[in-house]
């Protein structure tokens, strides 16, 4: 028997585990450790993979039972994943000139769907990056904060087109704001992220099972994909 931590074979008996098994201890280093135990730290192959899955239509318990994981541990995993999630957009820098942002709002909610959570949306036409994001209620003030969320280049030149939603009306800069209806194709990009965040996130596919009990958590996970989603988005440029 060796020491996992050093190495050494010079070993000593120490007691036993709450659990029953023989406990040893290394004379060099001080390390305590049971021979073969059940826990073990997961490899980073493991761990990618989880990171890859919570960017698909897939509940927890569904990444749990695929991958044999305990769910309380995927849970405190996801808490910590999530804990790190900047709350605040990325995207490639913009020179001042011709910009135009199409925005939208989608439902969602937390626990219940009396607590209901909009989700603000506002996105790039031309490289179709999302170029802002709060979550909150459906008030002026989430309007506002919507304008505020996107970096001082769009907030300076950009034309804006919404739907009729009055709360634009209160917020954005009426000389380049434009209140449009569906048939004019000119929210057509936001629409259609719209049912792309819901086909990858499952906690805000309708009639879901795999709603969120935590608002942060909640947050964390729309964040964590619109911060892939524009990552991409960064790839193809750079390609192009």
């Amino acid at each position: 028997m060796r020491c996992p931590n050093c190495g050494s074979d010079d070993i000593m008996k120490n007691g036993t585990t709450r659990r029953g098994k023989q406990n040893y201890k290394c004379r060099d280093c001080g390390r305590q450790f049971v021979e073969n135990p059940q826990w073990k730290p997961r490899e980073k192959d493991s761990t990618a993979m989880i990171d890859r899955l919570l960017l698909e239509k897939i509940p927890l318990g569904g990444i749990a039972r695929g991958l044999k994981l305990s769910e309380s541990w995927l849970q405190g995993y996801v808490n910590q994943c999530y804990e790190e999630v900047p709350r605040q957009v990325q995207v490639t820098p913009k020179p001042k000139g011709a910009l135009t942002v199409q925005m939208d709002e989608l439902w969602s909610f937390v626990d219940d769907k009396g607590n209901k959570q909009w989700v603000w949306l506002a996105l790039d036409t031309r490289t179709r990056e999302i170029v802002g994001c709060p979550i909150g209620d459906r008030s002026k003030d989430s309007a506002l904060a919507l304008g505020q969320s996107m970096p001082g280049v769009y907030r300076q030149c950009a034309v804006i087109y919404t739907d009729y939603w009055d709360a634009y009306k209160a917020v954005l800069p009426s000389n380049r704001h434009y209140a449009v209806g569906k048939e004019t194709g000119l929210t057509s990009y936001i629409e259609r992220f719209n049912n792309t965040l819901r086909q990858r996130v499952s906690r805000l596919v309708r009639k879901t099972l795999s709603f969120s009990k935590k608002l942060d958590n909640h947050i964390a996970a729309i964040w964590n994909f619109i911060h892939h989603y524009n990552e991409q988005i960064r790839l193809q440029l750079s390609n192009c």
